[in-house]
């Protein structure tokens, strides 16, 4: 596969043009090596370019903010915007000005601009984007429309005895995830770029967002993180099993969200009085991350099916959240549990109406007992649930229910 994402259409190109058509300020955010700068290069090529990685910019912006923000020509990217964020207000007096749409394109390896003292001064003059690393449908350069097809027009049994299921494919497909330059590399040398990129991670971007000086127990708990992706969060046992304070705990997970290695994934509760779980999930935001953490190969998906089994919903629901996202702004995604361990990995909110997602390490479909519970809670605002499997047909499993394969989050 080819190694840079430039060579990898992006479907959020179209939102991030669509903002900046009406905001004098859009921040992009997402992980390092998601492949921000390049989109931000792409979409406007005549816009002049900053980064606040480079020392030169970086010197200049801190030394004397104002004076950055003056000089600057009318229409500007400016690069890691996280690493200097004195900019911000002096951003604010400058679209005070002069609010013309387009102004400044910001891109950010931090949520650092999701927090209320800095985004504040920003109110109603700045969208934010954010950019995932690069999903199935995207390397596939497909349009991704899993999420649509479930939301607008369901889906429909189809028998595919021409189409036969690859799971060394898939199984590749997991460890590997999606951070663009790793697509090119022997499977060796993915998990080595994966080490790099956290050691980077700790060593520089971990200290500018939190100043933490134990960055060895920020990296345990990552860790600790991979082995239990996809399982609801225990902050207590979390805790207890690393020999640190719940607090840190605490402290830590917030910081691994801002630099976008975890995902919190809330839990669905339309009535509070039902007995069900409110713990959120917790994701690694990569698979492939999640995997070279984890001790994790291709060749697990057979012998190690109960490490795998997790790994693959970390993978799912990373499409189905990016899908979802330039599907359809209003749409959210929860993940239901009841205490009597009934889940569905993946429920999709609009207004009051709910689809629900399974996914099943098999090439068997069971018959969702989760999405039947979620259907029976719903009433006549479900609109439809499906079990991703490892299977090669749509088939029917109920009033509303399909077994769907996995593979048409990418290839739909």
């Amino acid at each position: 596969m080819p190694a840079s994402a430039d060579l990898f259409p992006r479907t959020l190109s179209a939102t991030v043009v669509t903002a900046l058509d009406d905001n004098p300020v859009v921040a992009l955010l997402g992980p390092r090596q998601s492949g921000k700068t390049t989109l931000a290069r792409q979409l406007e090529p005549g816009r002049r370019f900053f980064s606040l990685d480079r020392d030169n910019s970086y010197q200049l912006a801190r030394g004397d903010p104002a004076g950055f923000i003056r000089n600057l020509p009318e229409r500007v990217t400016l690069d890691e915007i996280q690493r200097v964020p004195e900019l911000l207000p002096e951003i604010k007096l400058a679209v005070d000005a002069d609010d013309r749409p387009g102004r400044f394109l910001l891109t950010g390896s931090a949520n650092l601009l999701l927090l209320p003292k800095v985004t504040e001064s920003l109110a109603g003059r700045m969208e934010l984007a954010q950019l995932h690393p690069l999903t199935e449908a995207e390397k596939e350069r497909r349009p991704g429309r899993f999420v649509q097809t479930l939301v607008e027009e369901g889906f429909r049994p189809e028998l595919r005895p021409d189409r036969q299921a690859d799971d060394h494919a898939l199984a590749t497909r997991l460890v590997t995830g999606g951070y663009p330059r790793v697509l090119a590399r022997a499977p060796g040398r993915v998990r080595q770029w994966h080490r790099q990129y956290l050691r980077e991670i700790i060593e520089r971007d971990v200290q500018e967002v939190a100043r933490i000086r134990d960055s060895d127990n920020l990296l345990r708990l990552l860790q600790q993180l991979a082995h239990r992706t996809a399982q609801t969060y225990n902050a207590s046992r979390l805790a207890r099993d690393l020999e640190l304070q719940r607090p840190t705990v605490e402290r830590y997970l917030s910081v691994l969200e801002r630099l976008f290695l975890v995902r919190r994934l809330p839990a669905w509760r339309r009535d509070p009085y039902l007995s069900l779980t409110k713990a959120p999930k917790l994701h690694l935001l990569d698979s492939g991350l999640a995997a070279t953490l984890g001790g994790l190969a291709a060749s697990d998906w057979v012998d190690r099916r109960s490490r795998m089994g997790p790994l693959l919903e970390t993978f799912a629901v990373q499409q189905i959240v990016a899908q979802a996202e330039w599907t359809d702004p209003d749409l959210q995604v929860r993940h239901y549990r009841e205490n009597d361990r009934l889940e569905v990995d993946a429920v999709l909110t609009r207004g009051r109406e709910v689809w629900g997602i399974e996914v099943k390490a098999s090439a068997t479909a069971g018959a969702g007992a989760g999405l039947a519970r979620l259907a029976a809670r719903c009433g006549r605002d479900f609109r439809g649930g499906v079990v991703l499997y490892t299977g090669d047909s749509i088939l029917p499993l109920g009033e509303k229910l399909l077994a769907v394969p996995i593979s048409e989050l990418w290839l739909r």
